[in-house]
C-alpha cells in the first residue's frame, strides 16, 4: 500500500482545503511530520484513517460525524477527506463526507445531510477515474478485504503508536495477550475454548439431569413399593449409582408380584359371600313389597266407599251442565246485543249533548245535512288562508327592510369616521416598523463584535494566568539544569576515582596458582590495594542512573517551559495590548447594547403584522360602504312594492273574515261545527241499530231454552259451567273411576294375596347381611387394585430406569471426553504442565516470529548489545506463554523489558512495530505497506542512539518504502530534510512541504 495524495476540507484543526503530496515527500524515503502542540499532526493520521475505514482511531474514535468538523470552517463549507492510494496494484480514490448540520435551504432552522462516501479506480489505459461504489458497507469490505488488515490492526502496524508498544513492553502477560487477539485475529481459537466450556458444561448438566431423573424414578418406586425397597444412599453423578437403583427396583418387582396373588384369593371368597347375601335381600324385599301392596289396596277401597255419595252428585251435575251446553250460543249473543245497546245509546247521548239547542231534536237524516252545508262554507275559505298567509310575510319583510336601513346607516357613519383617521394610522404603524427594522440590522452588526470580544477576553485571563505560570517554569529549568549539571559531574567524578583503582578491583579477584586475567601470570606478588576513597561499580551505576535521571527532569522542565511560551504568545497575540480590565468593560458594554436592540428588534415582526391587519381593515371597510350604497337604491323600489299589494290583500281578508277576528279563526268554527254534526248523525244512526239487534236476540234465546228442556232462559244461563268448573268436575270423576279400578285389580292378585297370609319379614337384618358383605368386596378388590397398580407402576417406572441407564452410557462416556479436551484448553488440566489456553498457544507462536523479526532491527538501534527472545516459562501462580525478555549482550543474563531505560525502551518499541508490522503483514496475505508513520518518542535519544534509529529507519528505502516520523523533536529538522509542517494560526491550521 502507497499513498499518493490526501485532500482535508474543514476537517479537525483545518478550517479550509490543504493537501499533501506523499509521491513528493516518499521520493526521500524519510520524512518529517512536525509542528507545534496542538497544530494538528495527529488529525492528518486521523484523516488517512477516517478515509481508508470511516472512522479514526483509538480513544479518538468517539468523535465521529458531525464532531470530526472543524470549529474553524465557513458555515457553507462541507466537511470532506479524499485519499488517493496504491493498493494490490490498483489506483484507487477515497472520498469520505461526514453528516453535516447545515441551515435549510427553505425556511428557518437547520437539516442534516446524509454521510456520503465515493470509491473510483483509475483506468490507465483510459486515463481517466472509474466509479467503483457508493455505498458504506460496499466499500468497507472493499477496502477491508483489499488491505487485508481492519482498522484496529491498520492504527497499529502502519501508524505505529509508540505509546502503545512501550506499554507493551511492560505489560503482563494478558495485556499483550489482549494485543496481540485483536492484531493476530484469534478469536476463533478463545471461541473454540468457550465452545469446549460450553459443550463441557452442557454434557454435565445433561448427565446431572439424568441421574436426577433415574433418582426421581427409584424414589417413586421407593413410595409404591414401602418397606419392600431400600435405596442406596447416593447422590447425582456418584459411580454405582444405576447399578444399585436396578437392583433396589428388581427385589421391589418380585415383592408386588406375590402380594398382588395374596390379594387376588382374597378377592374370590369376598365375591362369593357378596353374591348369597345379595340373592337373600332381593328375596325379603320382594315378600314386604307384596304385604304392603295388599294392605294399601284395602285401605283404599274403603275411602272409595266414603266418597260414593259426592260423586253420584257430580255425576248429575255434568248431565245439566250438557244439556245447558245447546243454549250457550244464544246467550253469548244476547249478552253481546244488549251490551253494544248501552255503548250506542250513550254515545248518542254525548253527541247531542254538545249540538246547539236548535239543533238537538233533529233525526240523523236532519244532522247528515246540516254537516254537508258547513263543510261546503269552510272549503270556501282556502283561498282567504293563503291570503292571510301572504300578508303576514309582507308585514315581516318590511320591518326587515327598516332594520337593514338603520344598520347600514350606522356602518357607513362608522366606516367614515374610521376612513377619515387612516393617514395618520398608516403614518404610524409604518415609523414602528422602520424603528425595528434598524435595531434589527443593529443586533446583526454588534452579535459579529460579540464573539470575537469574548475570545480576545477569554485570551487576556489566559494570558494573565499564563504569565505568571511561565516565571515559576522559568525557575524550575533552571533550578533542575543546576542539578543536572551537578548530578553529571557527580558521576564523571566517580567514574575517574573508580578507573583509577580498577587495578585494586582486579586484584581483589586474584588467587594463588590462578592467572591474572589481564597479564596471565600465575604469581602475584604485589598486588594493588583498595584505598579509602576507592569507588565500587554498583556507586558509578548509581550516580549514572541519578544523572540520566537529572537529565530526563530537565528536559521535560524545558519541554514545559516551551509550551507555556507557545500558549502565552498565542494568547497575547489574542488578546491584544488592551489590558483584562479594558476587554472586560468592552465586551459588557458590548453584550449590553446588543441585549438592548434585541428587544427593540423583537417588535418588527408585530409592527408589520399590525400594519398588514390595518390595511386590510382598510379594503374591508371601503368595500362595505360601496356594498351599503347599493342596497339602499334597492330597497326603496322594494318598498313601494311591499306597500301595494299589502293594500290588495287587506281588502280581500276584510271579506272573507265577517264577524270573526280572522281567517283562521272563521275556519276554526266551521271546521268544529261539522264536525260535532257528522257525529251526531253516526251516533243516532249506531243506537237504532244496536236496538234492533237486542230485540232479536232476546227471541232466539226464548227459543233456545225451551228445546234445551229449560223452563226459561236464566235456568239455562245457572246450569251452565265455565272451563275452569267443567274441567274439575270432569277430573273428579275420571279420578274416581280410575282408582276404583285399579283398587279391584290389586285386590284380585295372587302373589299379593299369598304374601298376606305369610308373617312379616325382617328387611332390616338382611339389608345389614348384604352391607357387611358388600363393604368386605370392597376392600378385597381396593386391596387387589392397589397390589396390581403397585406391580405395574414398578414394572413401567423399571422399564423406564433401564432405558435411562442405557442412554446415559454414551453420554456419560461423551462428557469424560469433553471435559478432558476444555480442562486442557483452557488451561486447567494436570497434562498441561504451563498451564498454557488455546489462545495464548496461538498468540505465543505469533510473539515468537513478532521477536525474531524486531530483533533484526534492534540489534542495529542497539549496536548489538540487545535482543527480544519470547518465554513461555510461569511467573509465579500465573499461566504461561506470553512472556517477552531481552538478552544483554554486555552482562550475557536475560531480564524483563521493563527494566530498560526511557530511551532503550523507544528504540525497543520501534522495533517490536516495525517487526511487528512484518508479521501482521504476511499474516494479512503478504499486502505490501510501502507508506508508514511513527507518531513520537525520539526525544528521548541521545545523538548517537538517534543516528543508529534513524539509519534502521532509513535502511526501509532499500524495500522501496517510505516513513514519516511525527515529532516535535528540534533535532529532527536538521537530519530530516523532506518534511510536513503543520502551521497552526487563530483560523485554523494549515500543510506546508519543505525540501521536496
Amino acid at each position: 500500500m502507497r499513498l499518493h495524495r490526501l485532500d482535508i476540507t474543514a476537517f479537525g484543526p483545518f478550517g479550509g482545503t490543504q493537501s499533501v503530496d506523499f509521491d513528493a515527500l516518499s521520493a526521500a524515503g524519510l520524512f518529517l511530520l512536525h509542528g507545534p502542540t496542538g497544530a494538528g499532526k495527529t488529525s492528518v493520521l486521523d484523516a488517512v484513517c477516517y478515509a481508508l475505514y470511516g472512522s479514526v482511531p483509538g480513544a479518538r474514535q468517539s468523535g465521529q460525524g458531525m464532531n470530526l468538523r472543524s470549529d474553524h470552517a465557513e458555515p457553507g463549507t462541507r466537511t470532506e477527506v479524499r485519499l488517493e492510494l496504491t493498493v494490490a496494484g490498483r489506483r484507487l480514490e477515497l472520498t469520505r463526507q461526514p453528516p453535516w448540520e447545515r441551515r435549510k435551504l427553505r425556511g428557518t432552522g437547520t437539516t442534516v445531510d446524509k454521510p456520503q462516501t465515493w470509491l473510483r479506480e483509475y483506468d490507465a489505459p483510459a486515463g481517466a477515474w472509474k466509479d467503483l461504489s457508493r455505498s458504506h458497507q460496499e466499500i468497507g469490505e472493499e477496502v477491508t478485504q483489499l488491505l487485508g488488515m481492519s482498522r484496529e490492526q491498520f492504527c497499529q502496524v502502519v501508524l505505529l503508536p509508540q505509546g502503545d508498544f512501550a506499554r507493551f513492553l511492560r505489560a503482563d502477560a494478558e495485556a499483550r495477550g489482549r494485543l496481540l487477539g485483536r492484531l493476530f485475529d484469534t478469536q476463533r481459537f478463545a471461541d473454540a475454548e468457550k465452545r469446549l466450556a460450553e459443550r463441557r458444561r452442557a454434557t454435565e448438566a445433561r448427565v446431572r439431569e439424568g441421574d436426577a431423573a433415574l433418582l426421581a424414578d427409584a424414589h417413586r418406586m421407593q413410595q409404591e413399593a414401602g418397606d419392600a425397597m431400600e435405596l442406596p444412599e447416593l447422590a447425582p453423578g456418584e459411580p454405582g449409582l444405576a447399578e444399585a437403583v436396578l437392583g433396589a427396583a428388581a427385589v421391589a418387582r418380585s415383592t408386588a408380584r406375590e402380594r398382588l396373588a395374596v390379594a387376588h384369593c382374597r378377592l374370590a371368597g369376598a365375591e362369593s359371600a357378596h353374591a348369597a347375601a345379595r340373592r337373600d335381600l332381593e328375596d325379603v324385599r320382594e315378600l314386604v313389597r307384596l304385604q304392603s301392596r295388599f294392605a294399601e289396596a284395602r285401605q283404599r277401597a274403603e275411602r272409595l266407599q266414603e266418597r260414593s255419595g259426592a260423586h253420584r252428585d257430580d255425576q248429575e251435575r255434568m248431565q245439566r251442565a250438557r244439556k245447558a251446553e245447546a243454549v250457550a250460543p244464544a246467550l253469548e249473543l244476547r249478552e253481546a246485543a244488549e251490551a253494544e245497546h248501552l255503548r250506542a245509546a250513550g254515545a248518542e247521548a254525548r253527541a247531542r249533548a254538545a249540538l246547539p239547542g236548535s239543533r238537538a231534536g233533529d233525526g240523523p237524516a236532519g244532522l247528515a245535512a246540516a254537516a254537508r252545508r258547513a263543510a261546503e262554507e269552510l272549503g270556501g275559505l282556502e283561498s282567504a288562508r293563503r291570503a292571510e298567509t301572504r300578508l303576514t310575510d309582507l308585514v315581516e319583510e318590511r320591518a326587515g327592510l327598516d332594520r337593514q336601513e338603520r344598520a347600514d346607516d350606522e356602518a357607513l357613519r362608522e366606516a367614515d369616521t374610521w376612513l377619515a383617521e387612516w393617514d395618520g394610522l398608516r403614518t404610524a404603524l409604518q415609523s414602528r416598523v422602520e424603528s425595528a427594522q434598524e435595531a434589527a440590522t443593529r443586533a446583526e452588526q454588534l452579535a459579529v463584535r460579540r464573539e470575537p470580544a469574548q475570545r480576545r477576553l477569554t485570551a487576556a485571563r489566559t494570558r494573565d494566568t499564563l504569565a505568571a505560570d511561565l516565571e515559576d517554569a522559568r525557575r524550575r529549568a533552571l533550578a533542575s539544569g543546576q542539578r543536572a549539571l551537578d548530578a553529571r559531574a557527580h558521576w564523571l567524578d566517580l567514574k575517574e576515582r573508580r578507573l583509577n583503582g580498577i587495578a585494586a578491583e582486579l586484584a581483589a579477584h586474584l588467587t594463588d596458582g590462578e592467572p591474572c586475567a589481564v597479564c596471565g601470570a600465575t604469581e602475584h606478588p604485589a598486588p594493588a590495594r583498595k584505598d579509602a576513597g576507592h569507588v565500587g561499580r554498583a556507586a558509578e551505576e548509581q550516580a549514572l542512573a541519578a544523572s540520566r535521571g537529572a537529565e530526563e527532569e530537565h528536559t521535560e522542565e524545558e519541554r514545559r517551559l516551551g509550551v507555556l511560551r507557545e500558549a502565552l504568545a498565542a494568547a497575547t497575540a489574542e488578546a491584544g495590548d488592551l489590558s483584562t480590565a479594558e476587554l472586560a468593560t468592552e465586551a459588557e458594554l458590548l453584550e449590553q447594547e446588543y441585549a438592548r436592540t434585541r428587544r427593540d428588534a423583537s417588535a418588527l415582526h408585530a409592527a408589520h403584522e399590525e400594519l398588514r391587519k390595518a390595511e386590510r381593515e382598510r379594503e374591508q371597510r371601503l368595500d362595505a360602504r360601496q356594498q351599503a350604497a347599493v342596497r339602499t337604491a334597492s330597497r326603496a323600489t322594494r318598498r313601494d312594492t311591499l306597500d301595494r299589494e299589502r293594500a290588495a290583500l287587506e281588502e280581500e281578508l276584510a271579506q272573507a273574515r265577517g264577524t270573526a277576528a280572522s281567517v283562521a279563526a272563521r275556519a276554526a268554527q266551521l271546521e268544529r261545527q261539522a264536525a260535532l254534526l257528522t257525529e251526531a248523525a253516526d251516533a243516532a244512526r249506531a243506537a237504532e241499530d244496536a236496538a234492533q239487534r237486542l230485540k232479536d236476540a232476546d227471541a232466539r234465546l226464548a227459543d233456545a231454552a225451551y228445546r234445551a228442556g229449560f223452563d226459561t232462559p236464566r235456568a239455562a244461563a245457572a246450569a251452565l259451567l265455565d272451563d275452569t268448573a267443567h274441567r274439575e268436575l270432569q277430573r273428579r270423576l275420571d279420578a274416581w273411576q280410575s282408582e276404583e279400578a285399579a283398587v279391584r285389580a290389586m285386590l284380585a292378585e295372587n302373589d299379593a294375596v299369598t304374601a298376606a297370609q305369610r308373617p312379616p319379614a325382617d328387611l332390616a337384618a338382611a339389608e345389614r347381611t348384604a352391607s357387611e358383605a358388600e363393604r368386605r368386596l370392597r376392600e378385597a378388590a381396593s386391596a387387589r387394585d392397589a397390589a396390581d397398580r403397585c406391580r405395574t407402576e414398578l414394572d413401567r417406572l423399571s422399564a423406564r430406569a433401564t432405558d435411562a441407564v442405557r442412554r446415559l452410557g454414551p453420554l456419560r462416556e461423551e462428557y469424560d471426553r469433553v471435559a478432558r479436551l476444555a480442562a486442557l484448553a483452557a488451561g486447567t488440566s494436570a497434562e498441561n504442565e504451563r498451564r498454557m489456553r488455546l489462545e495464548s498457544y496461538v498468540l505465543a507462536a505469533r510473539l515468537e516470529q513478532v521477536a525474531a523479526a524486531a530483533t533484526v532491527r534492534l540489534r542495529r538501534m542497539s549496536s548489538g548489545r540487545y535482543t527480544l527472545v519470547h518465554s513461555d516459562d510461569r511467573s509465579g501462580r500465573g499461566r504461561s506463554g506470553l512472556g517477552l525478555h531481552v538478552v544483554d549482550a554486555w552482562t550475557g543474563r536475560e531480564r524483563d523489558t521493563a527494566s530498560l531505560s526511557g530511551g532503550e525502551t523507544f528504540f525497543a518499541s520501534l522495533a517490536l512495530a516495525l517487526g511487528l508490522a512484518d508479521v501482521v503483514t504476511d499474516e494479512a496475505g503478504g499486502v505490501r505497506l510501502d507508506t508508514l508513520f511513527i507518531d513520537e518518542g525520539f526525544g528521548s535519544l541521545d545523538d548517537q542512539t538517534l543516528d543508529e534509529v534513524l539509519d534502521v529507519l532509513d535502511s526501509l528505502r532499500e524495500h522501496d518504502r517510505s516513513v514519516g516520523i511525527v515529532s516535535h523533536v528540534p533535532d529532527l529538522r536538521r537530519r530530516v530534510h523532506a518534511q510536513l509542517e503543520v502551521l497552526k494560526d487563530r483560523s485554523g491550521s494549515a500543510l506546508r512541504q519543505r525540501g521536496v
